[in-house]
């Protein structure tokens, strides 16, 4: 994105957790640390199968006593269903909360701007929302929660307001998965789509749906794909195509813009381009060459 911008995301929508139990609820089913979330920090996590598969993932930050999740606008409702099985007796309640939306912000001086740390997962309120540094990586920008009038306020501020794609172009660049346009429900590990590298996953806390299979994976090296940033040669390939490397499949294509995306690739091929080069094939002619950011662990 470009310096002192920023950019609505619709995609995107919140679910407050409010109540006593608010804190140790969602900290058992959830892969991030929800125990030492206080104000002034924000957490990257993501709620799994019981087999430690991807269900949904979220930021989720305190204001104003209460949890909030930032989560897929699509997955929401499904979302505050399944929490709500797990409710039971815990003295939590569990709701959409329409009255913020989400929007990011880039630039080099934006967290100064706006008064928030430069450092990841830092949060301070601002506009009668919330803003904090993206907890995955430093340069993945600021992410806030604001009212619908927060366009306006931001404009007021000296950001200007970029399109969609731009954002979606910087973080495919970056790799940073974004919920199920790059996993794929009930089938990708969050290992894969670098949940771990990225501060996903706390591996000192105490049980949650899919730790064990989290655990095993993660200790034992069973890892066998990752999701990779790609840069295409032709048009983008939907999600879901399958790639190949000399006619063999090689992975599938997730989500993309503006001639770059994301694939999750099988270890062994991007270990072989690494070593000797080359590109991955896609129908109609399509190449893509792999563009692993320093970030990610092969």
């Amino acid at each position: 994105m470009s310096a002192s911008s920023f950019v609505r995301l619709p995609h995107r929508a919140l679910i407050a957790i409010d109540g006593e139990d608010r804190k140790t609820f969602l900290h058992g089913l959830v892969s991030a640390n929800i125990l030492t979330l206080e104000p002034g920090l924000a957490r990257y996590g993501a709620f799994l199968t019981n087999k430690g598969r991807f269900l949904y993932d979220f930021f989720a930050a305190e204001q104003n006593g209460a949890i909030l999740l930032d989560t897929e606008a699509d997955q929401r409702d499904s979302f505050i269903k399944r929490l709500s099985v797990y409710k039971l007796r815990s003295k939590v309640t569990i709701a959409a909360c329409d009255d913020l939306a989400v929007f990011a912000i880039s630039g080099q001086d934006a967290a100064a701007r706006l008064g928030v740390p430069d450092a990841p997962g830092t949060a301070t309120p601002w506009g009668n929302g919330l803003v904090f540094a993206d907890p995955r990586l430093a340069g993945a920008g600021l992410r806030a929660w604001l009212p619908e009038s927060g366009a306006a306020a931001l404009e007021a501020a000296g950001f200007s307001p970029a399109p969609f794609a731009r954002w979606d172009t910087a973080r495919l660049a970056l790799g940073l998965p974004d919920g199920s346009r790059d996993m794929v429900m009930e089938r990708t590990h969050p290992l894969e789509a670098g949940f771990d590298e990225l501060g996903g996953v706390d591996w000192k806390k105490g049980c949650y749906l899919g730790q064990e299979q989290m655990t095993r994976t993660k200790f034992r090296g069973e890892l066998h794909k990752r999701l990779i940033p790609v840069a295409i040669d032709g048009e983008a390939p939907p999600p879901g195509t399958t790639l190949t490397l000399g006619g063999e499949e090689a992975g599938q294509m997730a989500s993309s813009a503006d001639g770059i995306g994301l694939a999750m690739i099988r270890l062994e091929v991007l270990k072989a381009l690494e070593t000797d080069g080359g590109t991955l094939d896609a129908p109609g002619g399509v190449r893509l060459t792999p563009r692993k950011p320093a970030w990610i662990a092969l």
